[in-house]
């Protein structure tokens, strides 16, 4: 269990907090918030009460009917949403990890929210072979409950990836002309940018 999970109790709430504080202009059902926490409805319904009679998230009608979402009135809500932001990381070999279990990978590059650039268009670019879109897809939603964000993410094959980076595609030149980080590189891009 990691240590904030320890100091919030446990590791449901952790991920509700984040979910709520990070997506706060956003209601949730409780179908929805344990979907996107990838936890037990059960756990979810009880953390959810609790987290309602603190006051850090508020009851709200939204478009699929009544659900929760975070309460901006909570008296240290902004300093609650900065200590969280400031704390929440997911380290490069748990992304790699986690996105393993996709296909062979050969080249992944961090962008958007894990280098503050909010105007890049992917926060995960994936490059490999015979990669499984679903389990991409799941892989990617696992790291989104951990993180409390969306994640917005594009995978290409090696030769499509070239083939795109030969012609400058302007998704490709996004990624690369924004602040990145490339946790894993087996194409050698590092050395040729």
């Amino acid at each position: 269990m990691e240590p904030l999970a320890r100091l919030f109790g446990n590791a449901v709430r952790l991920k509700l907090l984040r979910l709520f504080l990070f997506n706060d202009d956003t209601t949730f059902t409780l179908t929805e918030a344990a979907f996107r926490t990838k936890t037990a409805k059960v756990a979810a319904r009880k953390e959810i009460t609790l987290l309602l009679n603190s006051g850090i998230i508020r009851k709200k009608a939204g478009k699929t009917g009544t659900g929760t979402a975070a309460n901006k009135r909570f008296a240290h809500y902004d300093a609650f949403k900065i200590f969280l932001r400031d704390t929440t990381e997911v380290g490069d070999a748990t992304i790699i990890g986690t996105l393993k279990r996709a296909g062979t990978l050969r080249l992944v590059v961090l962008s958007g929210l894990f280098t503050g650039a909010i105007e890049s268009k992917v926060d995960i670019l994936a490059v490999g072979d015979r990669l499984d879109e679903k389990k991409l897809g799941n892989a990617v939603r696992a790291l989104e409950a951990e993180l409390g964000r969306e994640l917005r993410y594009a995978a290409f094959s090696t030769e499509e990836f070239k083939y795109r980076r030969g012609v400058y595609d302007r998704l490709i030149r996004d990624v690369f002309d924004y602040p990145n980080r490339i946790p894993l590189d087996r194409m050698g891009i590092t050395a040729s940018t």
